[in-house]
């Protein structure tokens, strides 16, 4: 009898958080998931033993998920999380507000009365404050352990004894029951790998990959594909480096074969993206399946690809290689995605099991077998669940299993069962409308590639000048900074509350490219290439100023008539990072420009700060140190004490400048953050 054969790929991943010249992770997501969805979406099918199923499992986040089951990682937020309450300072107490409620307010928020009683109360009053007279030690205690248990996996809120303890508590937490919080975290981070490898012995789950910190492959090979997908696109300036594509992949198959003791044989392109050359790659590297989008396949096909089309298995052959491929069901995926998470779990679970059968009917009524392929983001969609997804898979997997004529099974079992369809070729594209303009196109993504590309051109032409160490932290930079995810938030069709930290963690990456190779990162990695929509507060200059370069101001009006911008805290800031600049007085005489630098911290907190400035297209650089001030390249002359006092000579009418400032060869502030100020020489 002809058979549905259900394939269920969930795909497993987070960008890679961590910055290698700190050791300190930027944003907390990994853990978080770690938490909630890595240990519970596998450990969930030891209840229905016959369901199988493909986890996509992406290198760059497991290596992270490695780090916090050892102990090792160094999350911010986590600390703050374990910081006892009565020790918060002002700033600790502040970046708690701004990150702690970063939760679905009805699924998990709300699950927790105390949780939502807090959260409340913060939303009523200003939320940028630190809510003086309304959160003591112990308000904050109960919002460091709540805002935690709401992420742990439900697997440990209904069975583990002492996390059910926490939960039923409620509310009046004391030190030990943080401590006790934290080694949960640990223990449930610790869980993860040992279950992927568990079911993956027995043949209950297979594990697929993606290349390694999840780039895009087809644009690593060459971004003038973009037009091939959608011509007219705008372009960045070419980058082709098919060597990065092929590393990525290689790095990752090594890893997943070294980490759960079985080679992959399957491939989920970053993001579904993929181009002949890109499946070339793969199959080069030793994968034997990959997966992409049906809207892919229409195009491949030049045809609608319906049920008929998308319900079976596929061969793609080229130049002596082939790969086997599936393309997965756009509508049921989307489905499971967005909108089951709305209904009652059971009603769910039956409208999704209806609509298979019903699109199989006219398959299995010709005596032939069908394969449903479902793929899907195996994390992010849970949060919008009742009680992260459980009860919808516990309707599902057991509808499966009391239906004779369905099985799940892997992408593995679907290629070895059913007979496979040729392909010559793919049409490249993602699965987002079957192009790559999700990365590429808009002026902030293409921005972003000019970077990387300039990073990848250094490496090129320093890699040799340098130890073996220093060019293996290069390439490592270079690698992260070639991940999807940088992009993704670039341009208009994604926006974030954490869209910044993303800009910030990103040009970081590239700015540790330089670092690694011994050079000065370009200027430009200090200003964001996500676009701002706010304006520091500016006055233009009344009239001429002279003052005189002794780092103190000498009087009321030696600066008298300048310009002054007032620099944005909260723009400037990114959990906690340091306030630099309070305001920057500027303005020219007929001789030089001049400029005030007013920081909001003390001259002892700055040694060895680097300050560039661009004037006209050339750069000065000055080094502040204790009693002054350093003029290290350029026409600068500068004098630090309680202020940094700058003049640059010209004769020019009109001129552009630029305040850069560095630490340890990474990017702090940046005035104007974005562009260059216009400085118009005053005639006395």
């Amino acid at each position: 009898m002809p058979k549905i054969h259900l394939c269920f790929l969930w795909h497993m991943h987070q960008p890679f958080y961590k910055d290698l010249a700190s050791g300190e992770y930027r944003l907390p997501w990994t853990r978080m998931h770690a938490l909630k969805d890595y240990y519970g979406m596998v450990k969930i099918l030891e209840e229905f033993p016959t369901v199988r199923q493909t986890f996509n499992l992406v290198p760059s986040m497991i290596v992270q998920v490695e780090e916090y089951a050892r102990g090792e990682a160094n999350d911010p937020l986590l600390h703050l999380a374990l910081k006892p309450a009565e020790d918060l300072t002002d700033d600790d107490k502040s970046r708690i507000l701004r990150n702690f409620f970063f939760a679905n307010p009805d699924r998990m928020i709300r699950r927790f009365p105390r949780y939502a009683e807090i959260h409340d109360a913060w939303r009523q009053q200003d939320q940028s404050g630190i809510a003086r007279g309304v959160f003591g030690p112990q308000e904050f205690r109960d919002l460091q352990i709540l805002s935690q248990l709401a992420w742990f996996d439900e697997e440990y809120l209904d069975k583990d004894p002492e996390v059910i303890a926490l939960v039923n508590k409620e509310r009046g937490y004391s030190l030990e029951d943080q401590a006790l919080m934290g080694r949960k975290q640990r223990e449930i981070c610790a869980a993860v790998i040992p279950q992927y490898r568990k079911l993956a012995a027995t043949g209950q789950v297979e594990i697929s990959t993606t290349p390694f910190y999840h780039p895009i492959l087809p644009l690593l090979c060459d971004t003038d594909i973009a037009s091939v997908a959608h011509p007219g696109v705008p372009l960045p300036p070419r980058f082709r480096y098919p060597e990065d594509a092929r590393l990525q992949l290689t790095r990752a198959y090594t890893y997943i074969q070294d980490t759960f003791g079985v080679a992959p044989a399957g491939l989920w392109p970053s993001e579904g993206s993929v181009s002949d050359e890109a499946l070339t790659l793969a199959a080069d590297v030793g994968f034997r399946w990959a997966a992409t989008d049906n809207g892919v396949l229409a195009r491949t096909l030049n045809q609608n690809a319906g049920t008929d089309q998308t319900y079976k298995t596929y061969l793609w052959q080229q130049n002596s290689r082939s790969l086997g491929m599936i393309f997965r069901d756009h509508l049921l995926s989307d489905l499971i995605g967005f909108v089951y998470s709305g209904m009652n779990p059971q009603d769910a679970a039956n409208d999704f099991l209806r609509r298979i059968r019903e699109n199989c009917a006219s398959i299995l009524a010709r005596g032939e077998d069908a394969m449903v392929p479902v793929i899907l983001d195996g994390e992010n969609a849970w949060e919008y669940y009742e009680r992260g997804g459980r009860p919808f898979f516990r309707a599902l997997y057991g509808g499966i299993e009391a239906d004779p004529a369905m099985e799940a099974i892997t992408v593995s079992e679907a290629h070895s069962r059913l007979k496979a369809t040729p392909l010559s070729h793919i049409a490249p594209g993602s699965w987002i409308n079957a192009n790559f303009d999700i990365w590429l196109g808009a002026e902030e993504d293409n921005k972003s590639w000019r970077f990387l590309l300039a990073a990848r051109e250094a490496y090129e032409a320093h890699a040799d000048k340098v130890s073996e160490a220093q060019r293996n932290q290069a390439m490592e930079e270079i690698l992260i900074s070639e991940g999807s995810d940088w992009n993704w938030w670039y341009g208009p069709e994604h926006s974030t509350d954490q869209a910044v930290e993303f800009d910030q963690l990103y040009r970081e990456h590239l700015a540790n490219v330089y670092r690694a190779l011994n050079l000065a990162p370009p200027a430009e990695l200090s200003k964001p290439i996500i676009e701002i929509h706010h304006e520091e507060p500016l006055h233009e200059p009344l009239g001429p100023i002279s003052p005189t370069v002794n780092g103190t101001v000498d009087s009321y009006f030696e600066w008298l008539g300048a310009g002054v911008i007032r620099v944005d805290a909260r723009q400037g800031s990114m959990h906690g990072k340091r306030v630099l600049v309070k305001e920057v007085h500027y303005g020219a005489d007929a001789q030089a420009v001049a400029l005030r630098v007013d920081f909001a911290e003390t001259p002892e907190a700055l040694n060895g700060l680097e300050v560039r400035v661009t004037l006209n297209g050339a750069d000065s650089q000055i080094l502040l140190h204790p009693g002054g001030a350093t003029t290290q390249s350029g026409s600068a002359t500068a004098a630090f004490g309680r202020i940094l006092e700058i003049t640059l000579p010209t004769t020019l009418q009109n001129n552009e400048l630029a305040i850069t400032f560095w630490q340890e060869g990474l990017p702090l502030e940046a005035i104007p953050r974005n562009g260059t100020l216009r400085i118009t020489a005053a005639r006395h």
